[in-house]
């Protein structure tokens, strides 16, 4: 194994063990993340400084827009035109036609392609216990994915997945899966309280098991790192032998998402679990994980997509909060395949071949619900206006499909839950998190998976 790959290995491992990475440590990513970054703009032939993106601190000189008067103008494609310039009328044509249109874009431009061979996951029990959630008694089990690296023993990986189903149910009950933590990263072992809900009501997995549907946590540092020096390592790092990507290899949302799908397949062979009724939940960079697995595993029977913002169900196009320079930076390309660093250098947002609203309509005919947190809490950063337009702009998709979109197209007052179609939408009073949504969603998850317990 060469110097680097020993370093990174080491680093990798204590920061998925909950350890906090010394400032050497942080450094050391932070030098190979950033020579990672121009390695990928020099295979591009970029020769130029990116675009610098615009500052999350409202008081800083270069601070992001945050006022809807200053909102650029923008032409958005049309999900139901073909590339030949032909408008699709029917299912079979979205189907076998323009959805495959818009995928190719997705793979090629942004989050990248998957490779033609991923090694296989081989699941295996952990620990298995009775415990409780709350009050509620639970069956959880620990498992982990072990993937095979017989093809370059050098790099390792095992996907870390919690799943908790309620220890009364006779059969297979429903289950949400969300993008988080098992231990909490600050280094102790405590569950971590991911999605917290606020002191007024119960914790989201109180909520669901107290519906009767189990939950699961699947830990996607333990599928590909979150920085660019780990892109040598991970799941990609495996695939590409600890060389670095070519422009249209996937990024961390598309392993992220590849991580998940595999945990679909745990549940197949899970009696517990109802895998005909999975809904995948994540919040901010795991929203955005979330609705990629959303539209790209068509096994996810609903999503909760919290805060996604840029490079999830925010308008890529629309200059309000965190703009595709932040993204593309070195600091976030590493989600993304290496062409979308174009995007903010020698290329702009306009010139994206896709949106967010395409995005979410990969995701139809099954429904999606997307959630914010107020401007006065969580910030502007999020662009929840932003993520709206996405759910509007994908109705015609669902409508295509015989499913009923969002209804409006005016931006909701905060707390109005638009739940009436298979896109869903609210913002909640809360801060950044999906807490105060849960009871909303669970409500609206109920006219597709039954309202109770055990059915």
């Amino acid at each position: 194994m060469n110097k680097r790959l020993v370093l990174m290995a080491f680093l990798f491992t204590a920061i998925g063990a909950g350890a906090q990475p010394s400032q050497a440590a942080r450094d050391s990513i932070n030098r190979l993340t950033a020579a990672d970054h121009e390695q990928m703009k020099s295979q591009l032939g970029i020769a130029i400084p990116n675009r610098p993106g615009p500052s999350g601190n409202p008081q800083a000189e270069h601070a992001a827009n945050r006022d809807e008067s200053k909102v650029n103008k923008y032409t958005l494609p049309d999900p139901l035109v073909m590339n030949n310039g032909n408008r699709v009328v029917t299912e079979k044509d979205w189907w076998e036609k323009r959805r495959p249109e818009i995928v190719e874009y997705f793979d090629r431009e942004i989050y990248g392609r998957l490779p033609a061979h991923i090694p296989a996951v081989k699941w295996a029990l952990v620990s298995a216990r009775d415990t409780l959630v709350g009050a509620y008694p639970i069956r959880e089990k620990i498992l982990r994915g072990v993937v095979d690296n017989s093809s370059y023993p050098d790099i390792k990986v095992e996907i870390e997945l919690l799943v908790a189903t309620p220890a009364g149910a006779k059969g297979a009950v429903p289950a949400v899966m969300e993008f988080g933590f098992i231990r909490s990263p600050w280094g102790n072992n405590a569950i971590a309280p991911i999605g917290l809900g606020s002191s007024a009501e119960p914790t989201w997995k109180e909520q669901l098991i107290s519906r009767g549907w189990g939950y699961a946590v699947i830990v996607p540092s333990s599928i590909q790192a979150d920085n660019g020096a780990g892109l040598r390592q991970g799941i990609i790092g495996l695939v590409n032998k600890g060389k670095p990507r070519k422009p249209d290899d996937w990024g961390a949302l598309r392993a992220w998402a590849w991580g998940a799908s595999r945990a679909i397949d745990y549940f197949e062979t899970d009696p517990d679990v109802d895998a005909n009724r999975i809904a995948i939940e994540g919040l901010s960079r795991y929203g955005k994980a979330t609705v990629v697995a959303m539209a790209y595993e068509p096994r996810f029977s609903l999503a909760f997509i919290g805060s996604a913002g840029a490079g999830g169900t925010k308008i890529l196009r629309r200059v309000f909060g965190e703009q595709v320079e932040n993204l593309a930076s070195s600091g976030e390309y590493h989600w993304f395949c290496g062409n979308f660093i174009k995007y903010a250098s020698t290329l702009t947002p306009d010139d994206l071949p896709v949106d967010a609203h395409e995005l979410v309509a990969l995701c139809a005919p099954r429904p999606v619900f997307i959630s914010s947190g107020s401007p006065q809490v969580e910030g502007q950063w999020v662009d929840a206006r932003g993520m709206f337009l996405s759910g509007v702009h994908a109705g015609p998709v669902y409508r295509l499909l015989g499913k009923k979109d969002l209804g409006v197209t005016e931006f909701p007052m905060l707390g109005t839950p638009l739940t009436g179609g298979e896109i869903a939408f609210r913002q909640h009073a809360g801060g950044h998190s999906t807490g105060p949504n849960w009871s909303t969603w669970i409500a609206w998850a109920c006219r597709y998976w039954g309202d109770c317990k055990y059915n």
